[in-house]
């Protein structure tokens, strides 16, 4: 096991969750490509978007993807919900899907002690009509794109886990 774990999934579906809990059974590091373009920019994702516009995000995604493939080794990546779509996400590692129903995933930002902090820091939930219809959109090439899915509906984080370490051995 020393090729990367990239965790794709819907923006809240938990994949820093599930990162940093894997991390705690394994030998592998973690990161969060939002983390690691927030530290390139300065400044947080809401700032970028707000500032700059998603296209220029999207940009800033591709270049995090280049540096991962070419510098990152034994990691579990959490990505941004839109990193998925990077053209050499293969190349990064085994595509992780944690796969939930729109309702779940807001229903747990909505529960989260920091609830307002969690949707607040994701621009693109300011409008749960719209933010349907992009998860309806990318369900689809999530399914396409990953080597494995794990359904991770029941919010059972150690059971997500366990999946994820079976289905990479």
């Amino acid at each position: 096991m020393n090729k990367n774990i990239i965790l794709i999934g819907f923006m809240g579906v938990g994949k820093g969750t599930i990162a940093r809990a894997l991390v705690k059974q394994s030998d592998y590091f973690a990161i969060d490509t939002d983390d690691l373009i927030q530290s390139l920019e300065n400044k947080k994702v809401k700032e970028i978007f707000d500032t700059y516009g998603e296209p220029y995000f999207r940009d800033l995604e591709k270049k995090c993807a280049l540096w991962c493939e070419k510098n990152v080794v034994k990691s579990i990546i959490s990505t941004g919900g839109g990193f998925y779509k990077q053209p050499n996400i293969k190349e990064i590692g085994t595509v992780i899907y944690l796969k939930s129903t729109f309702e779940n995933i807001i229903q747990g930002l909505k529960d989260a002690p920091n609830s307002a902090k969690k949707f607040k820091k994701r621009p693109l939930l300011n409008d749960l009509v719209e933010a349907e219809k992009l998860y309806n959109q990318r369900v689809k090439e999530y399914e396409t794109i990953a080597d494995i899915t794990v359904d991770v509906s029941d919010f059972n984080e150690e059971k997500a886990v366990n999946n994820i370490l079976k289905a990479i051995k």
